[in-house]
């Protein structure tokens, strides 16, 4: 092949926007066939790999590992090897990316900004890498963590490069205990501990309360909007604060630390060297850290959901001795089958959702049409380490409670190993989220738009009970149903509510 391709973000899903290059599958300079596995890609839901729509030669990384890229951004070129670099660039550069220059530098200027703990040395001049072993602030780096090849392609915290840009620590040296091997700031520190150097505590600067504050209009400072309603709160001038928020912004922290400063005892270097407080609680008690995709993802569409959606909610509670009962007959007799109580739920939901529609529904807010669905797709959440996902068990109504175990166990494995397909969590026409497992007696949960309701699970647990006028001790859950009431009214609620419990409560109706 002569000509120059590029590889580009594909877009997996409508709801997709942007995504982040993960672990490069093959190196520069390969050659690669059609369908091979070019480069893992982390949505806001999951973690799929790139297969190369071509066969080529992969001559340019464009995206860097732990970068953030929209869709249909330049990921990667391939061309022959006959094909010059400085074609390469031209092409990057037509494209819209960054040349082999800037990809190589582009790191180091995007970490460039000086961190709160090295102010003080902001005028010492550069040491290079290859040089002596004590750098800023006092701290005593090994000789052999500074040198090795380019560390830019090294997955690494925003934080953690800078971080070792301070002292000269090359990424390279350091091992990363992160998601997917991702380097932290502690890496780096563990890192240079482990090799017998040692890191300085941060000098706190003392401020003089007795000097008058600033006085300058702070309103052209860079700071969070939470940190400028907190200052004029605080009657703290911008101006008195350090900027350690991301982009060189001040964030509350930075406005909390300077009302502590000036308005109560500060916490100076020499008070650590005296003894008078510990390096430990002169160290930050929190660390910041920025949203991943898909913490953003549920923080956007959770906020839009509470803010356009006219929630209502009613609570009904379900007797569940008859489901413990056939669910530990099933079990007992066919060890293949392991059913959970929430694969009864999922059913009579799916059974209650065929008998009541009006509940079984969608709401574009768009185009102001309501989705009925004639089958039951049912959204169930699955907590993962970095959020919450909802897989989805379709067509419910119309599969076994077994295949619904079996789907769930399926489902739950792909989801917190990141390797769900798009179609696998996209789009439910109902969704349930089970927090019973962990004693929790009754919730109330946030609509997953644009679907119209969901069913929040509590826990079952023995309580008494009148039946037939006399008490009695059963095995109780509560639901609660979440609806949004453009579209659905509390008497269809209600309904499908007195409808789920019919079903909980004399489970054989789910095997006929």
């Amino acid at each position: 092949m002569s000509t120059i391709e590029p590889l580009t973000l594909p877009k997996w899903g409508l709801a997709m926007e942007e995504g982040t290059i993960g672990q490069w599958l093959i190196n520069e300079g390969d050659a690669f066939a059609k369908g091979d596995e070019i480069v893992e890609i982390e949505t806001s839901k999951i973690i799929n790999v790139l297969e190369a729509p071509i066969g080529g030669v992969l001559r340019r990384k464009v995206g860097q590992e732990g970068t953030t890229l929209p869709v249909s951004a330049l990921v990667g070129v391939v061309a022959d090897a006959s094909v010059a670099d400085a074609e390469i660039d031209a092409f990057i550069t037509a494209f819209g990316g960054p040349t082999a220059e800037a990809c190589s530098t582009a790191p180091a200027e995007a970490d460039s900004t000086v961190p709160a703990d090295a102010v003080a040395q902001s005028d010492a001049p550069a040491v290079p890498a290859q040089q002596a072993a004590v750098a800023s602030g006092g701290s005593s780096v090994p000789q052999a963590l500074l040198q090795g090849d380019d560390d830019s392609a090294c997955f690494a915290t925003p934080h953690a490069r800078r971080f070792a840009d301070t002292v000269g620590v090359n990424l390279n040296n350091v091992s990363g205990n992160g998601r997917e091997g991702r380097i932290s700031r502690d890496d780096v520190v563990t890192a240079i501990v482990s090799a017998g150097g040692q890191v300085a505590v941060p000098a706190v600067v003392e401020i003089d309360r007795t000097a008058p504050r600033s006085e300058a209009d702070d309103s052209q400072i860079a700071a969070t909007p939470v940190a400028r309603r907190l200052a004029k709160e605080l009657g703290i001038n911008l101006h008195d604060c350090r900027a350690s928020g991301t982009r060189g912004r001040v964030c509350k922290a930075d406005v909390e630390a300077a009302n502590a400063l000036l308005n109560g005892a500060p916490v100076t270097a020499a008070a650590i060297a005296t003894g008078a407080i510990s390096a430990e609680q002169a160290q930050p008690e929190f660390e910041e850290q920025p949203m991943n995709g898909m913490r953003r993802t549920i923080a956007a569409r959770l906020q839009q959901s509470k803010q356009t959606a006219p929630h209502f909610r009613v609570c009904l509670d379900a007797k569940l001795d008859n489901v413990l009962s056939l669910r530990q007959q099933i079990n007992a007799a066919d060890p293949s089958v392991k059913l959970s109580v929430n694969d009864f739920v999922i059913k009579a939901c799916a059974m209650a959702l065929v008998k009541s529609p009006a509940v079984n529904v969608q709401y574009d807010e768009e185009s102001q049409m309501i989705r009925s669905f004639k089958n039951a797709d049912i959204s169930v959440a699955v907590a993962i380490d970095n959020g919450l996902i909802t897989p989805i068990v379709k067509a419910a109504n119309s599969k076994s409670l077994s295949q619904i175990s079996a789907d769930m166990r399926s489902l739950a494995t792909k989801a917190k190993a990141g390797t769900l397909k798009p179609e696998e969590f996209q789009g439910g026409s109902f969704s349930i989220s089970n927090l019973g497992m962990y004693g929790v007696k009754q919730f109330d949960a946030i609509i997953n738009p644009p679907q119209g309701a969901i069913l929040a699970v509590g826990g079952g647990e023995p309580r008494a009970v009148v039946e037939n006028g006399e008490l009695a001790v059963a095995t109780v859950m509560t639901l609660s149903l979440s609806s949004d009431h453009r579209v659905i009214d509390g008497a269809v609620a209600a309904q499908f509510l007195q409808l789920l419990k019919q079903f909980i409560e004399n489970p054989s109706l789910m095997l006929v």
